[in-house]
């Protein structure tokens, strides 16, 4: 391995940047606290950090993937700020893993990982829009056998 170049820094931005954004476009769909720039800038600061750690490569007792390890822990204090309690119910969780989940595709891009971050991504949208539906239907379903009993 070696360091990447500014032109595959600059790519990496790029390509985790429009990752971050097809996750952040459903967020803001459902007006969601944490959106298109949130989601967007998770990604894309995860790769700065991915493409930071990578002009350390040949550096002796330097150790790559704990970069990946701080990401993970810092965007968790991140997507922490997210989540809010309001007497029984709790909201943000899927945003804040979502916020989460925009940090690993912008790893995955700031590792040059396409085909990977491509596929995450598509994992990602298919996860919000699917179960997000399926939440919303069983959630209603529920709260209906509630009022009724």
């Amino acid at each position: 391995m070696e360091p990447v170049t500014t032109i595959e820094f600059i790519l990496n931005a790029v390509i985790a940047m429009i990752s971050g954004v097809c996750v952040g476009i459903e967020r803001q769909m459902k007006d969601k606290n944490a959106g298109l720039k949130t989601n967007a800038l998770v990604a894309v600061g995860a790769a700065i950090f991915m493409g930071i750690s990578f002009q350390y490569i040949h550096v002796e007792y330097v150790d790559l993937s704990r970069i990946t390890g701080q990401i993970v822990v810092g965007v968790g204090f991140l997507g922490a700020g997210v989540i809010v309690k309001r007497k029984k119910e709790i909201s943000g969780l899927a945003t804040a893993a979502a916020i989460w989940c925009s940090a690993a595709l912008g790893c995955l891009a700031g590792m040059g990982m396409y085909i990977e971050l491509a596929a995450s991504t598509l994992i990602i949208v298919i996860i919000n829009l699917v179960m997000g539906y399926y939440n919303r239907k069983i959630y209603k379903n529920n709260h209906k056998n509630k009022i009724e009993n």
